[in-house]
């Protein structure tokens, strides 16, 4: 599926949240992945953090994140596994207008050819909230990766045919 060079590219302020207990700036692999893929590919790094794994707070910074007109698309990384102090997938449904079922499916379908039936562990998913794309991956280096170069990559680059999420964020609060 092919980018269309005559159309023109339209950077995107992307946030990003890495989820995690344990991991400070200095050892967010996955954090930093992201940020490298975003900026190398003409997005505009517009805000980023870490937040422990709890409900409450990862929701208080998402409405902070998409109440900001500086921002219009979150990708969180990690907390989506299925232990108890995965919370991601859960703090999503607080703040989402609609879920976007067909990235956690197409996520895991991708990841299944690097990683196999371990893929199921993974409640990646996404959604729009209050016209703001959310994103939520996995916490590894390779589920980041596959998330980008697989997914978001073209689905972020308003060149991308037939169509792309970039090309409807004027229209996600319609009514």
């Amino acid at each position: 599926m092919p980018i269309d060079d005559s159309r023109t590219f339209i950077p995107v302020r992307i946030a990003v949240l890495t989820v995690s207990d344990t991991r400070g700036m200095a050892e967010d692999r996955s954090g930093d992945t992201l940020v490298g893929r975003l900026e190398s590919a003409g997005h505009i790094l517009a805000a980023r953090h870490i937040e422990k794994d709890d409900r409450a707070t990862i929701v208080a910074r998402l409405h902070a994140w998409i109440d900001d007109p500086e921002i219009d698309v979150i990708l969180t990384t990690g907390g989506t596994g299925v232990t108890g102090r995965d919370v991601t997938p859960e703090a999503l449904r607080q703040v989402q207008d609609k879920e976007i079922p067909g990235f956690g499916e197409l996520f895991r379908w991708l990841s299944y050819q690097n990683i196999g039936t371990s893929t199921i562990q993974s409640r990646a998913t996404a959604c729009v909230a209050r016209g703001t794309y959310i994103f939520a991956l996995p916490g590894s280096t390779g589920a980041v990766k596959d998330a980008w170069d697989g997914i978001l990559v073209t689905q972020l680059d308003s060149r991308f045919r037939p169509c792309n999420f970039v090309e409807l964020m004027p229209r996600l609060t319609e009514r």
